[in-house]
């Protein structure tokens, strides 16, 4: 499902936010209230009476990383049957309940998390809480809600990669390529093979395995009485049985130590592609806030280096965008093996290497020489208004966000509020180890998109 275009980030909200956090140092903090039922449903709750609005988002542990090895894309299967009804919700009724009551809902797929969420007014919080509750407790899984959603899936596949130029370049493309472990180099959209091979008994045994209390985090921002919200949560979600977990498998990715180059042909494409990846260090070490601030230098806004060089001083392309978990989240909102890529576009008077031999440049310049503190200062600044602009984002769901996943993943969603320190203890020094090892041409993967003959 798709985010509607009608939600824009409050920019003055944002700025206000950093400016607070800017003038009080360390002082400014987000409420998070974190609470575990019974059944191992984790709840968080984080008031903010700026708007009459509450924002609902459930998170299950389950996303397509981890899906079944025979069933590519069937995560996403999974994430459109929670549309198709529940015990005391009819098909489609659920979304109609949301809307008729001034809200608006969405939900999508992503490597660690599958995620559903709803934008009501404030008074409306206890209609969502018991709608979330309703179909975690039972979900209307049926034959003809099941053929209807495998097409459904299929055909948004083939519109948004199958039939579409650069489809699924380099986010879906990418991982394929630059990944050894399966789990994180398959097709997570999913084989049209595979889909149309999914049973109602293949998705019964995921909703009763993953769709459990005891592998979900409930979040609630926004105008509300907590210990009111509290007392709901517990009403209508503490009566779902938590269910046995399966052994999460192995994530670990192999040390790279050889560039891989591949090029992908795209007769649907009319100028050629080039993306680049490196593989990023494991979350939460002094590396991976590195790491953080080395894409604020590297690829972020227009002072940023690869910017710099690839578009100001080559003209090779009009613009390079790319990131830590680049187009599906953001470098908080994911929990295994990640990579750091960019991505642009390029006349076909421009070679493959001669961008690559820029990109080097660019790169070798943090490998060999500590970044100086100006510029350290700078990707500090930039990555803080990133964040808190995450933050104030769609009424509060970049928070919620955030919060959900730093309960899933760390059961700590009061990180929220120290993530900062990580980065600030970050040095010159550490940003040159960062870069030497995570940077290196060996640790690379190279992809480009040839278009079709005479474009």
């Amino acid at each position: 499902m798709r985010i509607p275009n009608l939600f824009v980030t409050s920019l003055a909200l944002c700025l206000v936010t950093a400016l607070a956090w800017g003038q009080g140092g360390n002082n400014f903090t987000m409420p998070v209230e974190y609470h575990k039922l019974p059944n191992g449903l984790k709840v968080v709750l984080s008031t903010d009476s700026s708007s009459p609005t509450v924002v609902i988002a459930v998170y299950y542990n389950i996303g397509f990383r981890i899906e079944p090895k025979d069933r590519t894309g069937f995560a996403h299967l999974f994430e459109h049957m929670m549309f198709q009804g529940s015990n005391n919700l009819g098909k489609m009724e659920f979304i109609q309940l949301v809307q008729r009551n001034g809200g608006v809902l969405n939900g999508s797929t992503r490597f660690d998390f599958t995620n559903y969420f709803e934008i009501l007014p404030s008074h409306k919080l206890e209609t969502a809480l018991w709608a979330e509750a309703d179909r975690m407790r039972g979900l209307a899984i049926t034959q003809e809600n099941l053929t209807n959603q495998q097409g459904v899936v299929k055909n948004e596949v083939k519109v948004n990669v199958i039939n579409q130029p650069y489809g699924g370049f380099p986010w879906l493309d990418m991982p394929q390529y630059a990944n050894t472990n399966w789990y994180n180099a398959h097709n997570f959209y999913g084989d049209l093979e595979h889909l149309d091979a999914a049973t109602l008994e293949d998705v019964q045994g995921f909703f009763k395995t993953y769709y459990a209390p005891n592998n979900a985090a409930l979040v609630v921002v926004g105008d509300f009485n907590p210990k009111e919200a509290l007392a709901l949560i517990q009403k209508y979600f503490s009566p779902i049985p938590s269910a046995p977990q399966p052994a999460k498998p192995d994530l670990g990715e192999p040390r790279q130590d050889k560039e891989k180059r591949f090029t992908k042909k795209d007769t649907l494409a009319f100028r050629p592609g080039l993306g680049f990846a490196y593989h990023v260090p494991e979350r939460n070490t002094p590396e991976y806030y590195a790491m953080g601030l080395l894409d604020q230098i590297l690829v972020q806004g227009d002072d940023s280096r690869l910017h710099q060089i690839l578009v100001k001083r080559k003209g090779y392309t009009a613009g390079v965008g790319g990131g830590i978990n680049y187009l599906l989240g953001t470098m908080y909102n994911y929990n295994g093996p990640m990579l750091w890529m960019a991505s642009l576009f390029h006349d076909n008077t421009v070679k493959p290497d001669e961008i690559m031999a820029a990109v080097d440049e660019a790169i070798e310049e943090v490998r060999t020489k500590p970044v100086d503190r100006a510029t350290l200062d700078r990707a500090m600044v930039k990555l803080r208004s990133s964040f808190y602009n995450n933050l104030g984002g769609l009424f509060g769901f970049g928070r919620a966000d955030l919060l959900a996943c730093f309960a899933l993943f760390d059961d700590n969603p009061s990180r929220i509020n120290t993530i900062e320190d990580g980065f600030r203890k970050v040095t010159p020094e550490l940003i040159l180890k960062t870069a030497q090892e995570y940077l290196r041409p060996t640790n690379r993967t190279v992809l480009t998109i040839e278009p079709k003959s005479g474009s």
